[in-house]
């Protein structure tokens, strides 16, 4: 199913909804959504070079964990 589908469903069932309560709630959703997509924004070419360049540096000085570390540490959450 592709997204112009699910949009066109999904806008079929909202105008469907009777519960003012879950309508308040998909409106509280997606002002959110929009404020989370504001906030988003992908890297340019210049600041992903950067990331590369600053993550080999790291790696060349030994400043990076394995995976074995990374899996202790995360057990522990």
């Amino acid at each position: 199913m592709n997204i112009e589908t699910r949009k066109i469903e999904f806008v079929q069932a909202f105008l469907n909804l009777q519960s003012e309560e879950l309508i308040s709630q998909f409106e509280k959703l997606l002002k959110k959504a929009k404020q989370i997509e504001k906030e988003l924004k992908p890297f340019t070419i210049e600041e992903l070079q950067e990331r590369i360049a600053k993550s080999e540096e790291d790696f060349e000085n030994g400043r990076f964990k394995t995976q074995e570390e990374l899996e202790k540490i995360s057990s522990n959450w």
